[in-house]
Formats: structure tokens, sequence, C-alpha cells
């Protein structure tokens, strides 16, 4: 877990997004090679497009939940109730954290803003806030989905 971690904030310091970052760190469970990963994540990073709407690494441990659920179950009904299930728990686990999943509450800096960036870097939000969401949205993944591949 900590090796996943430890990519995922190593990727996030080179200039990855916080979704890619999140995706890239589950590479080899994926079978994506990183190219994949971080084209597919891409536009989630800054809350979905820099909307600052649903936390970047949240966006990111979803589509990993997805991926790896969708390798257990053969049926898509199946896939779909067993990720929602790995999802809401997910949700839960990290609003316990950090109590939103919201970019703009989590940062509680408009990042649209004309001084927004500056003011996040001035800060050291992304060092603060999003390398913590990162690690905790990578570690509790890695918890859901090995509880999930154990239990099926």
């Amino acid at each position: 877990m900590e090796r996943k971690v430890e990519k995922a904030i190593a990727s996030f310091k080179s200039g990855y997004n916080c979704a890619q970052s999140v995706v890239v760190a589950f590479t080899e469970d994926l079978g994506f090679d990183e190219n994949q990963a971080l084209e597919m994540s891409v536009g989630f990073g800054g809350g979905m497009g820099r909307l600052q709407e649903k936390c970047g690494a949240v966006t990111g441990a979803f589509m990993v939940i997805g991926m790896i659920s969708s390798g257990l179950c053969k049926d898509n009904l199946d896939r779909k109730n067993h990720s929602y299930a790995l999802i809401q728990q997910f949700d839960q686990r990290f609003k316990s954290i950090h109590h939103t999943t919201q970019c703009s509450e989590l940062l509680n800096c408009d990042l649209r803003a004309p001084n927004g960036h500056a003011i996040a870097v001035e800060n050291k939000l992304f060092e603060k806030v999003c390398e913590k969401c990162i690690a905790d949205a990578v570690k509790l993944v890695e918890e859901l989905t090995i509880a999930a591949r154990t239990s099926s």
C-alpha cells in the first residue's frame, strides 16, 4: 500500500493532477499502461476540470474502484451494484476523514479566480490538502478492494 501512496504522491509532485495520480498508482492492478491511466483521468483534476466539484482524488478512486469491481463480476448489473456499494463505502470513509468530498470545500480557495492558483501555491494547499487527499484515497481504495477481492 505504501508503494502505491508513494507513486501517487510522486506523480502529483511531477505535475499530474490529483485524479491522474490516484489512477496511475493502480496501473499494475488495472492492467493499464501509465499513458492510458493518465489520458483517462486527465479531465478530472481540480474537482473535475478545475470546476472544484468532486475532489479529483475521489473521482480517480471511483474510476479505480469501477475497474477493479468490473473484474470481479461477470454480469453488468452485478458490476454496477458492486461498484456502487464500494463507492458509497469509499465516500463515507473519505468524508469521515476530510468532512467533504468537494474540492472547493477541501481547499477553501477558488482556483478559477484570477489569483486563485497563486493563493493555493502561496499557502501550500496542494501539499497540505491535495497530497493528503491523494494518499487517503489510495489507502481507502486499497483497503476496500482488498476486502472485496477476498470476499468474492
